[in-house]
């Protein structure tokens, strides 16, 4: 076990609307870090069961401080949200909170990857800081994302909306929203695809930390299956992952967005042992 975990005492400092007696260490928040793949990452993960996982101060602070260790030491940090949104009790201290984990979203984007996993509903500002990380992924029939839940909707437009046609996973890493980059049908499916996400990955902007795996793939390797998976007749149609996996090492595709805008295809893979973007029409 190499995680770390920090701030583990924190509490609010919050005495209104009876908070002074409700403290509960950690605030609802689990930081820290630890490595994925014998590589350093920083991560946050919201707890639903303190307080709905609604942001206050010291909540926020939690977050900031491991996004900010996780840009002065240049790694990467993933987000693990499970939270209503604001917590309503500490008024603009938690607005102020959102502001200042935005500000580190911008600061971070393109210096560090920024990775977010949705694992519960999440509304409000709980999903404006997921939306400006760099990869989303989503749980099947218990994640959701929207900028408000299906009551306050009912109330203003008296339209009955579900959770899951406001902002499931069928929505947003479907062929509707595109919000969303992959969806999975359970916690651990999301977060082995987090770990398979980070080894194409750098830690950082900086090309040198680039994972490299060692060359078990042949590169003069023939690949005779092409003859036949790519037609003759222009008209007939093709699978272009098909193409992919057979050009890459050992098939190690990783596909991004695989149900949203299905006529292109964008994929991690490897060839030599190292990362590669994939990008390429599919006329299935």
């Amino acid at each position: 076990d190499t995680f770390r975990e920090v701030d583990a005492l924190v509490s609010h400092r919050c005495r209104d609307f009876g908070m002074d007696g409700n403290a509960v260490p950690g605030d609802g928040v689990v930081t820290g870090h630890g490595l994925v793949g014998g590589r350093r990452v920083y991560a946050f993960a919201q707890d639903f069961t303190v307080y709905g996982g609604s942001l206050g101060e010291a909540h926020a602070r939690k977050i900031g401080k491991v996004m900010d260790m996780a840009l002065r030491s240049r790694s990467p940090v993933v987000g693990l949200n499970d939270s209503g949104g604001a917590r309503i009790q500490e008024g603009t201290d938690s607005l102020a909170g959102y502001a200042d984990i935005f500000q580190r979203n911008v600061d971070a984007s393109g210096v560090v990857p920024q990775v977010s996993v949705v694992m519960g509903p999440c509304a409000g500002g709980a999903v404006y800081s997921p939306a400006m990380t760099d990869f989303i992924f989503m749980v099947d029939d218990t994640s959701y994302m929207f900028v408000t839940g299906p009551e306050v909707v009912r109330t203003v437009t008296n339209e009955d909306v579900t959770k899951e046609d406001l902002g499931g996973s069928s929505v947003h890493a479907g062929g509707t929203s595109g919000v969303a980059h992959g969806s999975y049908p359970n916690d651990v499916a999301a977060m082995r695809a987090v770990r398979t996400l980070l080894g194409y990955l750098p830690d950082s902007n900086d090309r040198s930390t680039l994972p490299v795996r060692p060359v078990t793939d042949d590169p003069d390797r023939v690949a005779p299956a092409l003859d036949m998976l790519v037609p003759d007749d222009p008209n007939q149609p093709y699978d272009m992952r098909d193409v992919i996996r057979e050009v890459i090492d050992h098939g190690s595709m990783f596909e991004i967005q695989p149900d949203h805008a299905r006529n292109i295809v964008t994929a991690f893979g490897r060839m030599e042992g190292r990362t590669v973007g994939v990008v390429g029409n599919n006329p299935q």
